[in-house]
């Protein structure tokens, strides 16, 4: 364990549980981040030292130390970063978050949980469920979970919960000896440039995992691997040619449900999820069948588990729920999330007026699904867009958020993340949806506070 640690890129909600998890083995923590956040503040507050300016004068002199500080990095920093190429130059340890966690992970009873849209809110119901079913389980996390207030979870033992990230194939690293792959649609293709080639990473990925594991995989998904040593299961909503699905699934009143899960060797009865919409639902299902594959847990536990789980933060995370008016945040930034979210949200609420607020998150990712993204969100009743969130990327000349506003059929227009909160105050609807996995989140305050005050 290094005495000391530097995070390049720290407020990450990957790179920020690593940190979190070094400080609580002892290490004293630095880094570098972009711009504040509540990630970084909580870093802060935890006691993590913190600067937002690529400044190499800026690095505490307990880190200056080639022998002692270890430099993690995350792929979204960009190569010409001054204080990355500092580190390199002067002849430190720099690792890439995937092989930190690799290397924690390694030798510990894996469930790692890939896919390019529901990994995040499966992680943590997986840890969650470990949890409350067995009474130990660690886990890192792609978001905050509600119930742990975290995105690191210590609860001994040696089992531990991941969220495997196909991003920068960072997923290669890992060994897991369950994994969970719930979708392989066509992203990230600035990295991989074809969907076939996607593909194919989520192939090498299940052939890493361990002898004797296990593969649980959506119904329908086919990924071609040469792992002939492992179990392989399917899980669905509702199918009942899946291993693991619902029945009886009934919607209470509160956009929850009530259903029981069936399972290869059990029916678990008379459950119910915390969180509302069938997506979370599914979910829940596969978050199960982890459970169920690694064996000795506890079902009413797991039951309980399932009833107090509270959800992730930007995760379809709930603002207000009365008859006169909601409001929810998501983090979809994938047409496939955005069409599968207001599916649940009409499903939750048929018949009501739903407004969607949407922040497209990479010039590529807009260009690349553009027509994918307008069919999406005709589905809502109005459309509010924000300017494109660049992260990591610079502009392409005509790729805005005007390219996707042409193809929407339903009314719709653009307007500034500033005045969001002020405009959809002013609209009439009663369902509100702010989706997005830029910054678009630093307005769900102002905007709840509005629509509470109108309604």
């Amino acid at each position: 364990m290094s005495r000391t640690v530097y995070f390049v890129g720290i407020g990450g909600i990957g790179m920020s549980a690593i940190a979190r998890y070094f400080m609580h083995e002892g290490a004293k923590v630095a880094g570098y981040d972009r711009t504040p956040s509540p990630l970084t503040a909580q870093l802060e507050k935890e006691g993590a030292q913190i600067h937002y300016e690529d400044d190499i004068r800026l690095i505490g002199e307990e880190w200056l130390d080639p022998k002692q500080t270890l430099v993690v990095y995350t792929p979204a920093i960009p190569a010409d970063h001054s204080e990355l190429g500092y580190f390199r130059k002067e002849g430190f340890e720099v690792v890439k978050r995937s092989e930190v966690l690799g290397h924690l992970t390694s030798g510990k009873f894996t469930t790692a949980i890939a896919g390019t849209h529901g990994k995040t809110t499966t992680t943590t119901l997986t840890a969650w469920l470990t949890l409350r079913a067995t009474g130990k389980g660690n886990a890192f996390l792609g978001g905050i979970s509600r119930n742990v207030g975290s995105n690191l979870v210590l609860g001994g033992g040696e089992r531990i919960a991941v969220e495997a990230d196909e991003f920068d194939r960072s997923f290669l690293r890992l060994t897991p000896s369950i994994a969970v792959v719930t979708s392989t649609d066509a992203d990230h293709l600035d990295i991989y440039g074809t969907h076939e080639e996607l593909r194919r990473a989520f192939g090498q990925f299940v052939e890493r995992i361990v002898e004797g594991g296990t593969l649980i995989k959506h119904l329908g998904l086919v990924i071609d691997h040469n792992n002939k040593s492992i179990r392989e299961y399917t899980y669905d909503l509702r199918n009942a040619e899946a291993d693991f699905h619902t029945t009886n699934l009934t919607p209470i009143g509160d956009g929850t449900f009530r259903f029981d899960i069936v399972c290869p060797d059990r029916t678990i009865e008379g459950c119910r999820l915390g969180v509302g919409g069938e997506i979370n639902v599914e979910n829940a299902v596969a978050a199960v069948a982890a459970v169920w594959a690694a064996g000795d847990f506890d079902e009413s536990g797991l039951k309980r588990g399932l009833e107090e789980f509270e959800g992730v933060k930007r995760r379809f995370e709930v603002y207000i729920n009365t008859p006169e008016k909601v409001y929810i945040d998501d983090y979809a930034h994938h047409p496939q999330e955005l069409s599968a979210a207001i599916r649940s949200i009409r499903g939750m609420f048929p018949g009501r007026h739903l407004t969607v607020a949407f922040q497209p998150h990479l010039y590529t990712r807009t260009r690349d699904f553009a027509p994918e993204f307008s069919a999406a969100l005709s589905a809502a009743d109005r459309v509010l867009l924000l300017p494109i969130y660049p992260a990591r990327e610079l502009p392409i000349e005509g790729v805005t958020s005007q390219m996707l506003m042409e193809k929407i059929t339903s009314p719709c227009e653009i307007v500034e993340k500033s005045d969001l909160a002020q405009k959809l105050g002013e609209l009439t609807t009663d369902i509100v949806v702010t989706f997005g996995a830029g910054d678009i989140d630093r307005e769900c305050e102002k905007v709840s506070q509005i629509l509470q005050g109108k309604s």
